[in-house]
């Protein structure tokens, strides 16, 4: 009998600790989440409320399979000629993924932003933006922006903002939710969203990657400087 107690103490002990340390980091990912959605709340505005700013950054949300823009970046598009149309930005900076030769998500974005209204003119093509943190990045160190409005769905702003705000860019945004999404999808998304919001913290504080860089292309170049 005894032979047998003192395993089943080890293996109690050790669910014990795996359980404890699994409520401590849930416990640790959660205050971070709540944290970055409070710190962003206060630059959160409706189209007619937000300051004018250099630039909307319109960030990538996919593409359906006949390669137009799903639901949710149609939703941003839309706010983002919203905005254009208000007056309160002049230029509009689509950054979506291009790594595939038949997976243009910037040009699908264009597209359907002149459809809308847009003059081509008024539109910049971010090729690179692969993540919520290269498009701000890019956006800052490839296109010279000092200031934007971030747009995409409220789920997705705090990061957003929390990134753009700590790689040299000032954001305020505007929250992208008109289509009633599937609740299942919604709750993928926001789900999902506290593990990127993780790793949000964990590029800007640890990693600190870069991401593709290239030639600076500043969006309003500096009158006289080449």
């Amino acid at each position: 009998m005894r032979s047998f107690s003192k395993p089943k103490r080890i293996l109690r002990k050790a669910a014990q600790i795996i359980i404890i340390t699994t409520l401590a980091m849930f416990f640790i990912v959660g205050i971070l989440r709540i944290t970055m959605i409070l710190n962003g709340r206060s630059s959160v505005f409706t189209i007619d409320q937000i300051p004018k700013a250099q630039a909307a950054l319109v960030l990538g949300a996919g593409l359906l399979p006949d390669e137009t823009p799903s639901d949710p970046l149609r939703d941003r598009i839309d706010t983002a000629v919203a905005l254009y149309k208000a007056g309160r930005v002049e230029k509009l900076l689509m950054s979506g993924d291009n790594r595939f030769i038949y997976y243009n998500e910037p040009e699908a974005m264009k597209n359907y932003a002149i459809s809308l209204g847009i003059p081509e003119s008024d539109i910049v093509l971010d090729y690179a933006g692969r993540r919520t943190y290269d498009s701000c990045y890019r956006a800052s160190a490839i296109f010279g922006l000092d200031e934007v409005i971030v747009i995409t769905q409220n789920y997705h702003l705090p990061r957003a903002l929390f990134l753009c705000n700590h790689l040299n860019l000032k954001a305020v945004g505007v929250p992208a939710d008109s289509t009633h999404y599937l609740r299942h999808r919604y709750f993928y998304w926001r789900a999902r969203e506290i593990l990127a919001s993780l790793s949000a913290y964990w590029d800007i504080y640890i990693l600190k990657p870069l991401p593709v860089l290239g030639k600076y292309e500043p969006i309003f170049p500096t009158p006289g400087i080449n």
